[in-house]
C-alpha cells in the first residue's frame, strides 16, 4: 500500500503536454526543460490516440520528461498562460475515451507547478482526493510504496460452475477470509464469465492442464453460461511440503463442478507476467491495436443476480469479443477519503467487459454492435433499478459527473478550484472546462 506520494513526475515515462487553444510555442520552449519537447509528427500521432482507439485528440507537443522539475514548469508555464493551455499526463495511454488526451495542448504534472510531499500526515487531504481523482488535482510523479518479501512460486488454479449463485456464494466466502492467517486462505481470488459457444472449449489458459479431463459439451449440450472461478495461493520453497494439503482444505469447501479442475504451478514472476503474455500473444496475431470499447461497472452485491439474468443470460446472447472478469469486493476495504465511488452496499461487484472491436466481417464483433450493447446493458440496470458505478468512467456533461460522484461531487469540486482552478489538468476527462483570461468560451 502506498505510504507516500510526492506529485511531480509522472508514473510513466511518456508525458503527453497539451495545449488547448493558439499558445506562442516559444513560450513552451523558454523553460530550460532537461527533457525532450517533441512535435515529432510520430510522436504527435501517439500521443493522439489511446488504448481504446475510440477518440482522437491531436497534442500541440510531447514531453518526455527527465524529472519531477520538467513537468513542473511546463505545468507552471500552463497555469500562468492567457492564451490557454491544457496539461494531461498521458503515461502509456491505458484510458479508453481520450481521457489521457488533450487537445492542441501538453501533457504534465500539478496545477500550479508546485512540488509537494503527501502522506497521511502531510498534505493529507490532497493524499487522498489524487486517489481515483482522474488527474484532476495533480501528478503523481514518485511513489513510496511498503514492500514485503516476493514468493517463489504460484499454485494457480481453475474451477467452473454452472450455479451463478454457488459461484458468488464461493467468491464471498473466499473474500471474507482475508484475515486468516496464509494457510487457510488463498492469495488470489478472480473470475470470469463463459458466454460464448465459442469461448466454452477454450476458456483455460494455455498455462494450465486438466487435473480431471470435463467434457464442457455434457454440462451444456445446447450452449450456456458458465462461470469460472480462478484463486492462485503462493508459497516458498520451506511450504511447498504443505501447498497440496492447504489447496485441498480450501477446494474441499467450494461448490464447483467436481470434474472441472485445471491447475497448474508456476514461477511467481509468470504469474505476474500472465497478461503481458497474453497482449504478446494479440500483437503477434495483430488483435492487439484494436478499438477496445471496454465497460467496467461497480455492481451492488444485492444486484448481481438481477444483473446475471438480464445480461449475462440475456442482453449478451451468447456472444461476446473479449473476456468477461467478475469478482467481489469489500468496501471497507476502500478508503472512504479518496475520490472513488463505489456502490452504497458493504459488499460489490466488479463486471468488466474486456471486449475488441475486429474486422472480421461479423456483425456482433463490430465496433457499433459493440457500443450499442454497452448503451444497452446501461440502459438495463438504470430501467431495473441497478444503482452502478462506472470504473474508467466516460461522461460528456457535468451534471452526469455530478451524479458519478454523488455526495462526494461538492468536496470533489472544492478540491479541484483549490487545486487546479483554472482547469487545466486532464481536460480529457470532460468534467470541467478550462478557462484562462482571454478565453470566454473553450470548448471542454
Amino acid at each position: 500500500m502506498a505510504t507516500m506520494l510526492l506529485l511531480t513526475f509522472l508514473i510513466s515515462s511518456l508525458i503527453m503536454v497539451t495545449v488547448g487553444l493558439a499558445i506562442d510555442f516559444m513560450e513552451i520552449l523558454r523553460l530550460g526543460i532537461d527533457g525532450q519537447l517533441s512535435v515529432d509528427p510520430s510522436d504527435v500521432e501517439t500521443a493522439s490516440l489511446d488504448f481504446g482507439l475510440l477518440t482522437r485528440g491531436q497534442p500541440l507537443a510531447v514531453l518526455h520528461p527527465v524529472s519531477a522539475q520538467d513537468i513542473a514548469r511546463v505545468v507552471k508555464a500552463a497555469y500562468g498562460s492567457n492564451q490557454g493551455m491544457t496539461v494531461s499526463a498521458r503515461g502509456h495511454g491505458h484510458s479508453i475515451n481520450g481521457q489521457a488526451q488533450t487537445t492542441n495542448g501538453v501533457v504534465i504534472q500539478m496545477s500550479k507547478g508546485e512540488v509537494l510531499t503527501c502522506s497521511e500526515d502531510e498534505n493529507t487531504e490532497l493524499f487522498h482526493a489524487v486517489l481515483g481523482g482522474l488527474g484532476q488535482f495533480g501528478i503523481i510523479t514518485r511513489a513510496r510504496i511498503s514492500l514485503e518479501p516476493a514468493p517463489k512460486m504460484v499454485r494457480w488454479i481453475r474451477v467452473l460452475y454452472s450455479n451463478f449463485s454457488a459461484f458468488t456464494s464461493d467468491q464471498e466466502h473466499l473474500i471474507s477470509l482475508h484475515a486468516e492467517p496464509s494457510n487457510q486462505k488463498f492469495d488470489y481470488v478472480e473470475g470470469f464469465v463463459i458466454v460464448a459457444e465459442g469461448l466454452i472449449n477454450n476458456w483455460r489458459s494455455s498455462l494450465l492442464s486438466p487435473q480431471n479431463p470435463v467434457k464442457i459439451s455434457t454440462l451444456f449440450p445446447t450452449g450456456g453460461v458458465l462461470y469460472c472461478l480462478e484463486i492462485a495461493k503462493n508459497y516458498h520453497e520451506s511450504t511447498a511440503q504443505t501447498i497440496d494439503q492447504e489447496v485441498e482444505f480450501l477446494l474441499k469447501k467450494l461448490n464447483f463442478i467436481s470434474t472441472s479442475v485445471f491447475t497448474t504451478d508456476l514461477l511467481y514472476v509468470d504469474f505476474l507476467d500472465r497478461v503481458h503474455m497474453a497482449e504478446m500473444k494479440l500483437r503477434s496475431k495483430g488483435l492487439w491495436e484494436v478499438p477496445h470499447p471496454w465497460l467496467n461497472l461497480f455492481i451492488p452485491s444485492s444486484k448481481i443476480a438481477e444483473f446475471d439474468k438480464g445480461v449475462f443470460k440475456g442482453i449478451l446472447g451468447n456472444k461476446t469479443s473479449g473476456p468477461i472478469l467478475i469478482y467481489p469486493m469489500n468496501k471497507n476495504k476502500w478508503d472512504h477519503r479518496s475520490s472513488v465511488v463505489t456502490p452504497d452496499e458493504g459488499l460489490f461487484y466488479l463486471v468488466a467487459l474486456l471486449r475488441s472491436a475486429l474486422d472480421s466481417g461479423e456483425e456482433t464483433q463490430s465496433l457499433e454492435y459493440l457500443n450499442n450493447q454497452n448503451r444497452q446493458i446501461l440502459r438495463y440496470c438504470d430501467e431495473a433499478g441497478i444503482k452502478v458505478k462506472r470504473y474508467l468512467p466516460h461522461y460528456t456533461t457535468q451534471q452526469e459527473w455530478m451524479d458519478h460522484f454523488g455526495n462526494k461531487w461538492d468536496r470533489f469540486y472544492e478540491m479541484k478550484m483549490e487545486f487546479d482552478p483554472r482547469h487545466i489538468l486532464a481536460s480529457g476527462q470532460r468534467i470541467f472546462t478550462p478557462t484562462f483570461p482571454s478565453l470566454s468560451n473553450m470548448p471542454s
